[in-house]
């Protein structure tokens, strides 16, 4: 079956890779970023690259109106979206000195953010004239966790209460959805992920995890069975210590 996917918050790691990885599934995918100049260029190398085709959407999630507008150019490019991946954050890394206003931004691309994405495709996903419980899936809405979603970290006060927001929306939508039809899950990205910038600061590829083998992960939510639907996957790096 083809999927018409948003990711929401693409950058050269693993948003990047989340966008082949469909890509190359046959999936058309829009890219939602602030920086337009990167999600246009990874647009055209997915155009010539793989099977599915991408749009690039220049949105600031947390703007409502934006996110309106960056939906509907994915919707008249490819039609109807089925697949959202909510993975944009951003923070600080403050504690409990973090600056108020920094704190709510933190909130506001984070969990609210993730809100007005996730209303816009749940929009077609539940746009259906099909009477009674769905047979099959109708969509599917991931959410990119972090370590800081199951247990607080010091100094990262605004990230961590983003990440816990956004682990209770997955764990409520996931239980309001299901019945209809709407897969909903949480990845736990438990460690560092291997992005250019993290390579190029000289850390050890081996204690991170792999953007592309991550993406595997998200693409296997996707393909699941609704009888053995996961709503929590806890992905994390194999070393000896961690």
């Amino acid at each position: 079956m083809a999927h018409t996917a948003v990711i929401a918050g693409v950058g050269p790691g693993l948003g990047a890779s989340l966008a082949r990885r469909f890509a190359a599934e046959g999936c058309d995918v829009g890219l939602l970023a602030r920086t337009e100049s990167f999600v246009q260029g990874l647009a055209a190398d997915i155009r010539t690259e793989y099977p599915g085709d991408a749009v690039a959407a220049s949105a600031d999630i947390t703007d409502r109106e934006a996110v309106a507008d960056a939906f509907a150019t994915v919707r008249e490019a490819f039609g109807p979206v089925d697949v959202l991946v909510n993975h944009a954050s951003g923070a600080t890394w403050d504690g409990a000195d973090v600056d108020p206003a920094d704190f709510r931004h933190s909130l506001e691309v984070g969990p609210v953010g993730s809100l007005h994405c996730t209303q816009e495709a749940l929009a077609d996903m539940r746009d259906t004239e099909e009477d009674g419980p769905p047979e099959g899936t109708r969509g599917t809405v991931i959410f990119t966790g972090a370590t800081s979603a199951v247990r607080g970290r010091e100094g990262a006060l605004g990230f961590s209460a983003a990440k816990f927001a956004v682990r209770g929306m997955a764990e409520s939508l996931a239980r309001e959805l299901g019945p209809e039809g709407v897969h909903v899950a949480h990845v736990v990205i438990d460690g560092g992920i291997a992005t250019p910038a993290a390579l190029e600061a000289g850390a050890d590829p081996d204690e991170l995890l792999d953007p592309d083998a991550i993406a595997d992960s998200y693409w296997h939510l996707v393909e699941q069975d609704r009888s053995s639907w996961t709503l929590e996957l806890d992905l994390r790096p194999h070393v000896e210590e961690f």
